[in-house]
């Protein structure tokens, strides 16, 4: 389970659940090995965002997911990326992502959108709300 990340203005925002594909000899289902507790290292993952300008409103998308909302509802209906596919940016490798949206993202264990295990972090796009659902 990852622990809770802070960003650049001091807040916590993960939710700590396990959950995801896992199935590799040697891991559970966070991504994690089970020897030494770390994660993976993948070089690609498959992440969702929520994108707000303000803090405030990224503080109500939060709110929401840790009520039990699922991520996808949650980013169609706040995020203010006009992608706008339930905040899925699809699989990602690294050097492709800002960095340090990339920092974030790639420390977190996969999880689905129903139980996400997420970290908030501002870039110069706003507030990044961010998940990963799988990990290669």
């Amino acid at each position: 389970m990852a622990k809770n990340k802070q960003d650049s203005k001091g807040d916590k925002a993960g939710k700590g659940a396990k959950g995801g594909k896992g199935g590799k000899k040697g891991a559970d289902d966070s991504g994690e090995t089970k020897s030494t507790g770390k994660l993976k290292g993948g070089q690609s993952i498959n992440v969702r965002h929520i994108l707000c300008e303000k803090f405030a409103k990224s503080e109500e998308a939060i709110e929401r997911l840790r009520n039990g909302d699922k991520f996808d509802v949650v980013a169609r209906e706040m995020s203010e990326d006009k992608a706008n596919k339930g905040g899925a940016l699809g699989w990602q490798t690294k050097g492709s992502l800002d960095p340090d949206f990339e920092k974030v993202a790639f420390e977190l264990p996969p999880s689905p959108v129903t139980c996400p295990t997420f970290e908030r972090v501002k870039t110069g796009f706003g507030y990044h709300i961010i998940m990963v659902e799988d990990r290669k």
